[in-house]
């Protein structure tokens, strides 16, 4: 019997790129509401990346993020945005494919 095929397999991290624009106050909000998602329901299985559009322009422009907020899910696939402050905690599960309570 292979060990390795009996192991449950690990947790997946979900990896986020969140681009904001300084400290704006929907910038403010997109963070803290993603960061209590992903400690809520990622707990320990989740990276973000912050990126400001003010101190890396040229980086927003070549994912081609035109607003901010915009999130990116990176992983798992399929790579995925959302646009806005993330305040609709529902939405977000459902784009992660997890389940929504109810």
């Amino acid at each position: 019997m292979d060990a390795a095929l009996d192991a449950p397999a690990l947790p997946q991290i979900y990896k986020f790129r969140l681009f904001i624009a300084g400290h704006t106050p929907n910038s403010v909000h997109a963070l803290a509401n993603l960061t209590a998602l992903c400690r809520a329901h990622l707990p320990n299985h989740h990276e973000i990346e912050v990126v400001d559009v003010f101190v890396e322009p040229a980086r927003a422009l070549s994912e081609e993020v035109f607003m901010t907020p915009t999130l990116i899910k990176l992983a798992p696939l399929p790579i995925q945005k959302i646009v806005g402050t993330l305040s609709n905690a529902n939405t977000l599960l459902q784009m992660l494919g997890l389940k929504v309570p109810g």
